[in-house]
Order: C-alpha cells, then structure tokens, then sequence
C-alpha cells in the first residue's frame, strides 16, 4: 500500500513562544487539561519506549497516572519485559499524540522505581479485578493459553475472597525524570512547529527547531 500521498493539511494553531510556560512540566499540565477539555479519549495514554541489552528499542503504550514538577508516573510488573530493561538501563522516552489538538509531547530521561509507599497507594485505589488479574500475570513470559490465564485468576479470587489483595513486590511504579520535553503542534503544508525543553544546570533551557 502507497501512502505517500496519504496526507492532511491543518489548520495553524500557532505555537506562540511567548505564550509558553517556562517551566515546561506546567506547560505539559496546560496541553493535558485542553486536551482534556476537548475530549481526547484516554489522553493519559502515552508510547514508552525502552531498549534491550543488544541497543534494540522496544514501544508499548501504557498509561500515565500522575505528574509533578519530579516526574512522570506509570505502573508495571518489573519482571515484565519492559519492567527488566528499565532495571537493566533505567532511561526512557515518553511520547503523547493527541490528534484533535495536533500536538505531541515527547519526554525522556532518566528513570527510577517510586517508593514502596506510593506503589501501595496507587496499587489500593485499583479494582479488585485488576489487582487479582495483575498477580496472575507472568506479564511478558510465553502463556501456553488463555484458559491456563483465566485459571489462575479464578483461583487467586477464591484465595484471596474476603481478603484485602496486598500488592506484590514485583508490582510498582516507575518515575521517569525529564532532561528533555519537546513540544510539537502541527501547521499546514508540514510547517510544523517545534520547542525543545532542555535540563541544565540552573533550569531549563528552551530552543525552537526546525520542523
């Protein structure tokens, strides 16, 4: 299939420099809410992207639960095949495409596991399904079938019927610590414009790029 004629022209919405936060985790927050406000569906969903021992990238979406000047959020089993990269080169790169706006985010850093205390706090809020379905989960390992699967999650229901379901050790979240945050919002006739957000010493330096 030929797509190279596969194209849309947009509207300019125009990335106006001097209307961008200087901090660009508030100007993440700013981009979340519109988008938000127009109804994105599951704007929290976002690209991870980690690499294996060899340098080979690996992406999967997952979701964001929360952010804050320190980082951004996201939960996992760290047995799971991202879970073990991270381990083995704790760096990452998060991107948001949230098409009727026409803007993206990409953000990658340095990445490290949360505390202990805030992994019980998110792993309490979830349903109790979820709870039980993310401990029957090899998450990433070869499942012989599906029916093998919903076994063990009926059979942890039955253990854990009438008892809280404590989170398991391998269950935590994940910190990824911005050194980079992009901005990309989509123009017409590929006159895309781009602002990249980078990390120093004493705060964040801000540059625009060619599209």
């Amino acid at each position: 299939m030929d797509l190279a004629d596969f194209r849309k022209e947009y509207s300019s919405r125009g990335l106006h420099r001097e209307d961008l936060d200087p901090d660009p985790v508030a100007q993440f927050s700013t981009w979340f809410q519109q988008a938000i406000e127009v109804g994105v569906n599951e704007p929290n969903a976002m690209t991870l992207a980690t690499v294996d021992e060899s340098g080979m990238p690996f992406q999967r979406t997952v979701l964001l639960k929360y952010f804050d000047t320190d980082g951004f959020v996201f939960f996992t089993n760290s047995e799971s095949r991202k879970g073990r990269e991270l381990k083995a080169n704790p760096q990452a790169c998060l991107n948001f495409y949230w098409m009727p706006l026409g803007r993206q985010i990409r953000i990658s850093g340095k990445v490290e596991q949360v505390s202990d205390a805030e992994s019980d706090a998110y792993f309490a809020q979830r349903r109790r399904g979820s709870q039980i379905a993310s401990m029957a989960s090899d998450q990433s390992r070869v499942l012989e079938s599906f029916q093998h699967y919903l076994d063990r999650v009926s059979a942890m229901e039955q253990e854990y019927e009438g008892k809280e379901v404590v989170r398991p050790a391998h269950w935590h979240g994940w910190r990824v610590i911005p050194e980079a945050i992009e901005f990309w919002e989509e123009g017409d006739y590929r006159m895309h414009q781009r602002e990249l957000f980078t990390r120093e010493k004493h705060g964040w330096k801000k540059v625009l790029l060619y599209p």
